[in-house]
């Protein structure tokens, strides 16, 4: 760094401290100690993030992960399983990655909280897994929340609901950091509040922050305490993220000097994943690569299916003395996502973030295992909703399993218009949800209803035109069908 660059870092770097203790001064009381803590993290980011200039990779060392770093899932499979797998059990934590709204769906509160299946939310599910595990093993899974400043009151106002079943379940909040001005480089808050005006100065940092908030709640001390070896991890809206045995089974049956202590579970790419993070050899160590690192002149090369054939379904398992270990050597080095948003006054501000996958090159014996599609079902859109609520998947337990009577195992490729965007507009849109067993492809646009019974099949478009209107009539069978212009059905 030139000397007029360095001086110019220091005096950002002077500013923010400076802001961040006026902004402490107008808390009060346990909040301020939270937001110290919060806010030492936020400043070791604003360090690195001030030192960082370019892309986070050297292109021309990234190299395909080798063959025995990432573990076909039928191998693990293999091995079976040993008669005491309850004992394994009992060593483990599921935590839920519970931070995000229901606001892209068109939802308040939290997305944990929206009905997916018969009335159940992503985190009744994830509830009844958990309980039906437990009872079927005699064991003791925990179940751990990590909320955000905007899901948390909500979340523990429903908990109360679970207390009769049998699944221990905690909570911890992510940290708060400010969001900064993407000129002046200082926060937008005026004060520590989060409502009226303050309430777009606060986010919470990405799921990388999961180490250290897990680490700064005490209940990682407290796990660690009551005998707790590992953690598994996903997102609450990924359905297909249940507890699997035999890759748990492989992490407790490696020898302790090989002992592996990270598993991305990663599976293979489509069309659909082009964007996502995938595993690369870099500088001798397995490790994530998000599109947010990648140098424009490469993101063609990175969304290509055959030079990066896997993608990471952030389903993780991740050993928590090695956690506990790293966070005190201060040695978790996680890359910067810079995520730029413009507030609803027009306001540019920056977000740094982190991911909780990219910790992977900090772990010994780290792996990756590509499984099954089917451990990858997350639900962004209505397009998604409509899937899992469909007659593709019956519900056992909680969990989500593909119909038998579906020739293909994949899932259809359903693209939803504008219209659909909101899950009550969905809704409002199907009287019921249409058979899509034999289904493979649905696009539909523009202002489009469906009656009940109705069956869908190979390749079906439905385009109503601006102004145009189509009703699909109850008991409709389409196959391989496009469906234009304005078909309207009104009650006489």
């Amino acid at each position: 760094m030139t000397e007029f660059q360095e001086k110019l870092r220091q005096q950002h770097e002077e500013s923010m401290h400076r802001e961040l203790e006026a902004l402490l001064g107008t808390g009060g009381g346990a909040e301020v100690e939270t937001s110290r803590k919060d806010f030492e993290g936020f400043k070791t980011l604003f360090h690195r993030f001030l030192q960082v200039k370019g892309p986070a990779v050297d292109w021309a060392k990234i190299h395909r992960p080798p063959d025995d770093s990432i573990q076909p899932y039928e191998k693990i499979r293999s091995k079976g399983l040993p008669a005491d797998i309850s004992a394994s059990l009992n060593k483990l934590v599921v935590v839920k990655l519970n931070g995000g709204l229901g606001t892209s769906m068109g939802c308040k509160g939290p997305k944990s909280l929206i009905s997916v299946r018969n009335e159940n939310t992503f985190l009744d599910l994830t509830v009844q897994q958990i309980q039906h595990l437990n009872k079927t093993f005699d064991a003791d899974v925990p179940l751990v929340l990590m909320n955000s400043f905007n899901t948390d009151e909500d979340t523990k106002k429903i908990l109360q609901k679970y207390s009769q079943h049998r699944v221990q379940i905690h909570t911890f909040n992510q940290s708060r950091y400010p969001r900064i001005n993407k000129e002046s480089l200082l926060p937008i808050a005026e004060n520590m509040g989060v409502s009226g005006e303050n309430a777009e100065a606060w986010y919470p940092p990405g799921h990388g922050d999961i180490y250290a908030s897990f680490s700064n709640s005490g209940l990682l001390d407290r796990l660690l305490a009551e005998g707790k070896e590992f953690i598994f991890v996903s997102n609450i809206d990924n359905l297909g993220a249940t507890v699997d045995l035999f890759i748990l089974h492989h992490l407790m049956s490696q020898p302790a000097e090989r002992r592996c202590e990270f598993i991305m579970e990663v599976t293979d790419k489509t069309r659909a994943d082009v964007k996502g993070g995938t595993l690369i050899q870099y500088e001798d160590h397995l490790r994530l690569l998000e599109i947010a690192q990648v140098p424009k002149a490469h993101v063609d090369e990175f969304k290509s299916i055959t030079k990066f054939k896997i993608f990471n379904t952030n389903n993780l398992w991740i050993s928590l003395p090695a956690i506990k270990r790293l966070q005190e050597k201060n040695a978790m080095d996680l890359e910067i996502i810079v995520n730029p948003k413009t507030l609803e006054g027009g306001l540019n501000v920056l977000q740094l973030e982190t991911a909780v996958g990219a910790a992977i090159k900090s772990f010994k014996n780290a792996l990756g295992v590509n499984v099954p599609r089917s451990r990858f079902l997350p639900v962004k859109t209505s397009s998604d909703l409509l899937l899992v609520m469909s007659n593709l998947y019956s519900l056992d337990a909680g969990s989500l399993i593909m119909s038998p009577k579906r020739e293909f195992p994949t899932t259809p490729h359903v693209k939803l218009g504008g219209c659909f965007t909101k899950v009550q507009e969905f809704l409002f849109r199907f009287e019921d949800i249409p058979d899509m067993l034999e289904l493979d492809h649905l696009t539909v646009s523009g202002d489009v209803t469906f009656g009940k019974n109705v069956s869908l099949k190979g390749t079906v478009i439905i385009i109503a035109n601006h102004g145009d209107r189509i009703d699909i009539p109850a008991g409709a069978m389409l196959e391989n069908k496009i469906v234009s212009g304005n078909l309207r059905i009104l009650d006489h």
